[in-house]
């Protein structure tokens, strides 16, 4: 097991380029199933989970070549799917990503159902009930699913906003016969890159970024390239530390138009910030103002970022209340908090109040997920003396080197094993 050490007191000064997202970067890595033709995936942040993913791929039989530090090409040719790592496959929920493709190429997937960080419920309803109305077969068997489909055929699906069921839906879809209508669909960025990647592929998508997306299914996909976008939710998170440390830092390398909602409620709170065309200014600010904030599917205030709010929350003036109507498991940093000096109580499973300002003091703490790792390390970076976060390599799931880019920055931060 590795652990952050921090010392406290250190503001965040200079710049920092922004990597490609994590939720985007493994759906697209699953949808390189759909053809056995290369396909080249650019801006590809080398976080646990992109590896892990890589690795299930390997395990299948797949090509794997890094032509750069974050540039990989992968060709998915004479896979043996017998040969699939299911203890992979159960150590990362993203490996549900693997159904659409597989079933969509292959006509059959079995795997167990997928792990993850514990932050609530999460079925897999969605996935199933639009993999059976394409015309897949599912069978439980013991702790393992049997999914099987001759032949796909378009249909008119509900995932009702579901991230991981809209993507699952749209590669199972792109080669299936006829038409199929995504209604109430997710719209978040990621899921937008996706959408770009299959028509680069071939496939016939519309009304990306929409609640409706429509995909006329096609015969086969081809091999393409593509440039990840840059991740938001890592992008916020240096955002808020620098923030919190009264700190001065340029984030470049991103897309601002997918971050303006939390922007506004950056300025709302009182952040003095400039937005340019791919890059967000933070500059030094002092008499924050308490919030309040609830989170909901994309263009809504996004859950990944609730927790990195939270501790803000802890420095602002006044009462905050933070609402998260997704999971009821995302408040586990708040008793945190609390052992460093935070003023929180937690309401119910989806409500927090927030009373500060509050000196915080650090501690040894745990990392209970990827974004609540994230959080606790930013209370390390404004909190008085030592703080020490166990089960760091949870935060690699979605941040690179975060420890080696904060130092870069001025924090006092060291990983040990």
């Amino acid at each position: 097991m590795a652990k952050f050490i921090i010392q406290g007191g250190h503001k965040l000064e200079g710049e920092i380029s922004i990597g490609g997202m994590k939720n985007a970067a493994t759906p697209i890595l699953a949808a390189t199933l759909l053809t056995d033709e290369e396909c080249v995936i650019s801006n590809l942040p080398r976080i646990a989970d992109v590896e892990r993913m890589l690795e299930i791929f390997k395990s299948l039989g797949s090509q794997i070549e890094w032509r750069d530090e974050h540039t990989v090409a992968i060709k998915n040719r004479d896979l043996n799917l017998a040969s699939l790592d299911n203890k992979l496959v159960k150590s990362m929920r993203s490996s549900i990503l693997l159904w659409g493709p597989m079933l969509a190429r292959f006509h059959q997937v079995t795997t167990p159902e997928p792990g993850g960080c514990i932050i609530g419920a999460r079925p897999i309803d969605a996935h199933l009930e639009a993999l059976e109305k394409l015309g897949a077969r599912v069978e439980k068997q013991g702790n393992d699913y049997l999914i099987t489909a001759e032949q796909l055929v378009g249909a008119t699906l509900y995932p009702v906003f579901s991230v991981t069921a809209t993507e699952n839906a749209l590669m199972a879809a792109v080669t299936a016969k006829g038409t199929t209508e995504i209604h109430i669909a997710a719209a978040e960025p990621h899921v937008q890159d996706l959408g770009r990647f299959l028509i680069a592929m071939g496939a016939k998508i519309e009304g990306l970024g929409t609640h409706t997306i429509k995909i006329t299914g096609v015969e086969k996909l081809g091999g393409a390239r593509h440039h990840l976008i840059a991740d938001a939710i890592e992008a916020m998170t240096y955002a808020v530390a620098a923030v919190i440390t009264h700190g001065d830092l340029k984030i470049k390398n991103i897309q601002p138009e997918d971050l303006e909602l939390v922007v506004l409620k950056l300025r709302e709170i009182g952040v003095d910030l400039e937005v340019g065309v791919d890059y967000i200014h933070i500059k030094p600010s002092y008499h924050l103002k308490a919030f309040k904030l609830q989170t909901l599917p994309y263009p809504g205030f996004p859950t990944d970022l609730q927790a990195v709010f939270g501790i803000l929350a802890t420095q602002c003036e006044g009462t905050t209340l933070i609402h998260e109507t997704l999971y009821e498991n995302r408040f586990n940093y708040v008793n945190e908090l609390v052992k460093m000096g935070a003023n929180a109580i937690i309401a119910d499973p989806h409500r927090v109040v927030v009373n500060g300002p509050t000196p915080l003091y650090g501690q040894e703490m745990k990392s209970f997920d990827l974004r609540a790792g994230a959080t606790l390390i930013i209370a390390g970076l404004v909190a008085q003396g030592e703080t020490i976060i166990n089960e760091a390599e949870i935060v690699d799931r979605g941040y690179e080197k975060i420890e080696e880019r904060l130092t870069a920055l001025g924090a006092d931060i060291k990983r040990t094993e």
